[in-house]
């Protein structure tokens, strides 16, 4: 009789309490994915949202429960497990903190089109500098490189190759590097990034044809003018190895906003080799004599087109004393 109570019990338990990640949300409902594979709608239960440090992110990992006594009582998330990775911004309006981005992000990856529309290398390095900023691997994917010759390409990517970037060259008319791409993604939560028309929408259709989502669907706010919004989405993806990929719109304002301008030159890699090697010890890189980091420019061992991306962004740091923690 007791084995059997304890029995029930257990399955009561597991019909009511679960783990999942955290898929999206608007309004302070999140929509939930189980393990199981099932879908919910949840509310942060009371005393996370009394807790200030609480901040539910997309990707976050969560556990989920409601009132075993009642059927129909809504699901509510009463834990957020500590973060692997975060991709995290100044909160907005002038507020002092962080806002998470997405959380438990695996790598950032980087989508361009070799024409239609021209590629923007100021705003690639833009992303990258995101990436490295929030100590999160990139991969540079190059879209649409039937519309211009093998040449160009390989010399818009040699920069970012030297850098030690892996770049990928697809082609969704021609299927070309899509199997490497797919296997990029396979069981990792990946940032998608990029400007809108780059074909970000039509590359996961035609990996995972199950999803389809409408052409232009994925950021599409991302290249449109001065967006302050970051409600990111994630999409899991239709493959048995898994993994997921974080629609991330705004990425392009959130990356740079807080970094210290001291700490932007360790978000360039070809810089690395060389830092600490300029005469002085706080260095810009910019005018300062004796600038290892200029010398290496000048050996053509960094892009001089990387050097200047660097000294625009360094010019658009905001003032150091406006700090945030």
């Amino acid at each position: 009789m007791d084995s059997d109570r304890r029995r029930r019990q257990r399955t009561r338990s597991q019909l009511n309490e679960f783990e999942a990640v955290v898929l999206s949300g608007t309004g302070g409902v999140w929509t939930v994915l189980a393990d199981s594979g099932e879908r919910h709608d949840a509310a942060l239960r009371g005393r996370l949202k009394q807790d200030g440090n609480a901040k539910l992110a997309v990707g976050d990992r969560v556990a989920v429960e409601r009132d075993a006594s009642d059927v129909n009582a809504a699901w509510a998330i009463t834990t957020i497990h500590p973060r692997k990775s975060k991709l995290a911004r100044r909160a907005p309006s002038g507020a002092r903190g962080e806002r998470i981005v997405a959380a438990n992000i695996d790598q950032v990856v980087v989508v361009f089109a070799a024409a239609k529309p021209e590629p923007h290398v100021r705003m690639l390095d833009r992303f990258l500098v995101i990436a490295e900023g929030n100590d999160l691997t990139a991969r540079i994917v190059i879209n649409k490189v039937e519309l211009v010759e093998p040449a160009v390409v390989d010399a818009l990517v040699a920069p970012y190759e030297r850098a030690g970037y892996v770049v990928h060259r697809t082609s969704v008319k021609q299927r070309l590097g899509l199997d490497e791409l797919h296997e990029a993604l396979a069981g990792r939560t990946s940032a998608l990034s990029g400007p809108s028309g780059v074909g970000k929408s039509s590359l996961l259709n035609a990996m995972y044809p199950e999803l389809t989502l409408r052409i232009g669907e994925i950021s599409e706010s991302v290249n449109k003018g001065r967006h302050t919004t970051v409600g990111a989405v994630l999409i899991p993806l239709t493959d048995p190895s898994g993994g997921f990929v974080a629609d991330t719109p705004g990425l392009r304002e959130v990356g740079l906003w807080g970094m210290p301008p001291e700490d932007l030159d360790r978000c360039f890699p070809e810089f690395r080799p060389v830092l600490g090697s300029c005469k002085y010890q706080d260095c810009s890189h910019d005018h300062e004599p004796s600038c290892a980091v200029r010398a290496a420019v000048d050996r053509g061992d960094v892009s001089a087109a990387r050097y200047e991306s660097y000294l625009k962004l360094l010019s658009d740091l905001p003032d150091p004393s406006n700090t945030w923690d």
